[in-house]
C-alpha cells in the first residue's frame, strides 16, 4: 500500500487551518484531484462524520465515502474509505510553528493496480501523485494566507 507523506507550513493559526480542512465544501479549492465533496447529515464533524466525493485519478472518476475514525480538534483528523473502488486513509496532523502552522498530510492508499504490471507501476503512480499532494499543499496555503491579507 503506497503511502504519501508530506508537511506544509502555512502562515495561519493552527484552528483555522484545521477548521477549513474540516468543510468539505473547501476540498476541491485546494485538491486538484477532488472533483466534489460534500458532508453526510449535518452538524459539526466528530467521529463518525462521513463525506461523500468524487475524485478524478488516472484519468476516471472514482466516486467514494469517507467516515472520520479519529478526531481531535485542532490537533489531528484521521478519515478512511468506507464505500468505493479504492481502500484508503487519509490523516492530517496540525501543531504550532514560529510561521503560523505545521500540517502534516499523510495518504495510504491501495493503488488499485493488481498483477506484476501492477506492482511494477505503483512506484511510479507515488511518485506522481506526490508531486500532486506537494502541489496541493501549495495551493492550500496560498488560499489561506491570501484570505487573511
Amino acid at each position: 500500500m503506497p503511502v504519501i507523506e508530506e508537511t506544509a507550513v502555512i502562515a495561519r493559526p493552527v484552528m483555522e487551518v484545521f477548521d477549513f480542512l474540516m468543510l468539505a465544501e473547501n476540498l476541491p479549492r485546494w485538491d486538484s484531484s477532488m472533483l466534489e465533496c460534500v458532508q453526510v447529515g449535518s452538524g459539526p464533524v466528530t467521529v463518525g462524520t462521513r463525506y461523500r466525493g468524487a475524485s478524478k485519478i488516472l484519468g476516471r472518476r472514482i466516486e467514494w465515502t469517507t467516515e472520520v475514525t479519529e478526531f481531535v480538534p485542532g490537533l489531528r483528523a484521521v478519515s478512511r474509505s468506507v464505500e468505493g473502488p479504492l481502500t484508503f486513509t487519509l490523516s492530517y496532523e496540525l501543531s504550532p510553528a514560529p510561521a503560523g502552522t505545521t500540517l502534516r498530510y499523510r495518504l495510504a492508499a491501495d493503488s488499485g493496480l493488481d498483477g506484476a504490471f501492477g506492482r511494477a507501476m505503483e512506484p511510479i503512480v507515488q511518485r506522481a501523485q506526490t508531486k500532486v499532494v506537494r502541489a496541493n499543499l501549495g495551493t492550500l496555503a496560498g488560499l489561506l494566507e491570501q484570505r487573511a491579507a
